[in-house]
């Protein structure tokens, strides 16, 4: 390690090399605990490190923003750093949410009942055009979200070759942190999956290294031509059929972000009639 660095700096890069090997990409993050690592070095600060120390720092963005939800995402991002230092030293003090206020929070999500993703699952299946296969790949979407709990982004990469439809798992690959896990699913996910691939080998040739989920026959790679097909397609599904209305009451309050299909039923994508 180059011995030019300082204390804090040094405490910086080791934080980050263990947080790293771990998985955690920590890409603003990184930069965030090295600015402030620099900033107490140059500052030659001696002792244990105290909020108002951490919040000088906050406010001293490049911006030079003059608000306090600013102020707070800064701080928010050494806050792991600082309980890290206090295995050096125990007086470290670690800042909370309350330091410029309660700013950005996240309202409570709202899941999906059963009867609710079947309603989605009706309206998906409606999408046109008639003879294509977007009502039918919504649909499946929606569904395998659904009973199996995929990320939006995991359901979409799913490759044939990562799914067994004879012992029922899914393979996701390079997932989050950049591991892959195995997702076994119910046996009515499978039929419906079983389904799905009899209606798409019908419009795009069958090929291990092609998307499972394909809106159209000139798409076989599984290419989406809307950028995010989860979200913008489940609010547009949600609105159309009354489950979310902004600003009414109940969860419609919510955002669309905030409304979340994943649910503990593993028959839903299978039975979308009962």
């Amino acid at each position: 390690m180059n011995a030019t660095l300082t204390t804090m700096q040094l405490h910086a890069d080791n934080y980050l090399s263990e947080r790293r090997r771990l998985g955690f990409s920590l890409r603003s993050t990184g930069y965030a605990v090295k600015s402030f690592a620099r900033h107490i070095d140059d500052l030659g600060h001696q002792g244990p490190l105290t909020v108002e120390v951490m919040a000088d720092w906050a406010r001293r963005d490049k911006g030079n923003s003059d608000k306090p939800a600013t102020w707070a995402r800064r701080l928010a991002k050494i806050r792991m750093f600082a309980q890290y230092l206090r295995q050096f030293e125990p007086n470290t003090e670690v800042p909370d949410d309350t330091t410029f206020g309660r700013f950005g929070q996240r309202m409570a999500p709202h899941i999906y009942s059963d009867q609710e993703i079947v309603d989605l699952l009706a309206a998906a299946r409606r999408l046109g055009p008639a003879q294509g296969l977007r009502g039918a790949t919504y649909e499946t979407l929606f569904g395998l979200i659904a009973s199996t709990g995929l990320r939006v982004s995991e359901a979409v990469h799913l490759l044939d070759a990562d799914v067994d439809l004879k012992s029922g798992i899914l393979t996701i690959r390079r997932t989050k942190f950049a591991k892959s896990r195995q997702v076994p699913m119910h046996t009515s996910t499978v039929d419906a999956l079983r389904r799905y691939h009899a209606l798409r080998n019908l419009h795009v040739k069958n090929q291990r290294r092609y998307a499972v989920l394909c809106q159209h026959a000139r798409a076989p790679s599984g290419v989406w031509s809307e950028p995010t097909p989860g979200t913008s397609g489940l609010c547009r599904l949600a609105r159309s059929i009354g489950l979310a209305k902004p600003r009414c009451s109940g969860w419609s309050t919510h955002s669309p972000a905030e409304a979340h299909i994943h649910c503990p039923s593993r028959d839903a994508l299978a039975c979308p009639e009962r």
